[in-house]
């Protein structure tokens, strides 16, 4: 039996840009982000790995001045000046109708369309696999060299009427991307030791 490729530890250096080192970013420097660069990041979260495939997250880059406009508004007091300085913000959303897509995404299952009729168990695999597609985007905008700004403090019903009315997509987070400064970096928060937050069973 032939082990699975790629099966070696990472370098420290990729666990300290990816984590050990990576910071929420409060200030960005006047530097773009191209749209080929969007694409390239999508491309990478897509290929995380999400129940049955179902991929229900929806990511809409704010980048036009005119969409920054939309969305500043309903964001908390500071988080719409950060987010207005960053190059691009991502508004992660969750599609309710995701299952539309399952026969596409799930070939290997034509019948799993029926796994999420009743909606509520639609809400719950959107919520956590979209929440999950949330991180891998930033994990793969950190592997492209980008920094993350991740925010929660907005009002999630009005970015719902703005930028989805019409839909089935619901907000989760949104997200600042871009190239960072060291202005305004705040001390690293403490950590729970594993002891306080794990169990080997």
């Amino acid at each position: 039996m032939a082990d699975f490729p790629f099966t070696e530890p990472l370098s420290s250096a990729v666990a300290d840009q990816l984590f050990l080192e990576a910071r929420t970013i409060n200030v960005w420097r006047d530097k773009p982000v191209s749209d080929e660069q969007l694409h390239r990041l999508y491309d990478l979260t897509k290929m995380g790995a999400t129940s049955a495939n179902c991929s229900p997250a929806r990511f809409h880059f704010v980048k036009s001045d005119a969409a920054k406009a939309r969305l500043k508004p309903l964001l908390m007091a500071g988080n719409d000046a950060k987010m207005m300085q960053a190059p691009v913000t991502v508004i992660i959303a969750n599609d309710l109708g995701f299952a539309e897509y399952l026969p596409q995404l799930f070939p290997h299952d034509l019948s799993a369309k029926n796994w999420f009729a009743d909606p509520d168990v639609a809400a719950t695999t959107a919520m956590r696999n979209g929440t999950l597609q949330g991180a891998y985007l930033m994990i793969a905008a950190r592997s492209l060299g980008l920094h993350c700004g991740p925010m929660s403090g907005f009002d999630n019903a009005a970015v719902d009427r703005e930028f989805f009315a019409g839909t089935q997509l619901q907000s989760n987070f949104i997200c600042s991307l871009g190239y960072g400064s060291t202005d305004q970096i705040f001390d690293r928060s403490p950590r729970l030791d594993f002891a306080d937050a794990a169990a080997i069973l």
